[in-house]
């Protein structure tokens, strides 16, 4: 009986991280990172570029290439999941799922942009704005990250 209880919590415990991680159902996912304080003002910021097919190439670019995004939101943004990551090296949650509607729903530009100057609270991501690239790469940098949320 109680090695039927175990396979169960086991079973259950797997089948709520598969979810989490593929389908992007963990609710803490979608909370703000912005703090309460701030949250009104980044959303009310607004992407100065055009999502055109040079723009958000030149933000794949940068994804793959100085801003080094790739290396935590993998190749497809829909981030690493714990591969080959060691136990607890991480603070916080894993990298996000560019690819989840639902997060790409919630969050407005000036909330990711906000994200690249200031970093994530209670994540591993620290400020990219202005250590690792500009304001203009900022925005073409999510304007590539947007494309993953039109991915079928």
């Amino acid at each position: 009986m109680r090695t039927s209880r175990m396979v169960l919590s086991v079973a259950a415990l797997s089948l709520q991280v598969l979810l989490t991680h593929a389908w992007g159902a963990d609710p803490e996912v979608l909370r703000p990172r912005v703090p309460k304080d701030q949250i009104e003002a980044a959303r009310a910021v607004v992407n100065p570029l055009p999502a055109t097919p040079e723009t958000i190439a030149q933000g794949k670019t940068l994804f793959e290439g100085k801003a080094f995004c790739r290396a935590c939101h993998g190749p497809d943004g829909k981030g690493i999941f714990g591969k080959d990551i060691e136990p607890g090296s991480l603070k916080g949650p894993l990298p996000r799922n560019f690819t989840d509607k639902a997060w790409q729903a919630r969050r407005t530009d000036g909330e990711l942009f906000w994200i690249l100057r200031n970093g994530s609270p209670g994540t591993a991501m620290g400020p990219f704005i202005p250590l690792v690239v500009t304001e203009e790469e900022a925005w073409q940098l999510i304007l590539y990250v947007r494309s993953f949320g039109k991915a079928q």
